[in-house]
């Protein structure tokens, strides 16, 4: 198990988390992603290390970015 941590810009409502959520949770190997809409972080639990590159890219895809 493997968890990790990113930081999402741009979200404004439960639809933002729900969009990201389902994003991050097609990437193969997720288990888990909790969404904390006041913070905009991202905790992802998965079976594997996750390639950051495939992370920022499913929240490219929701129409939000990784942030620092």
């Amino acid at each position: 198990m493997s968890t990790s941590t990113v930081t999402v810009t741009g979200m404004t409502c439960n639809h933002c988390v729900a969009s990201v959520s389902e994003e991050i949770g097609a990437i193969p190997g997720v288990t888990s992603v909790d969404v904390d809409l006041t913070t905009g972080k991202v905790v992802i639990d998965s079976t594997t290390d996750l390639d950051p590159r495939a992370v920022s890219d499913a929240v490219e895809e929701a129409g939000y970015s990784v942030g620092g």
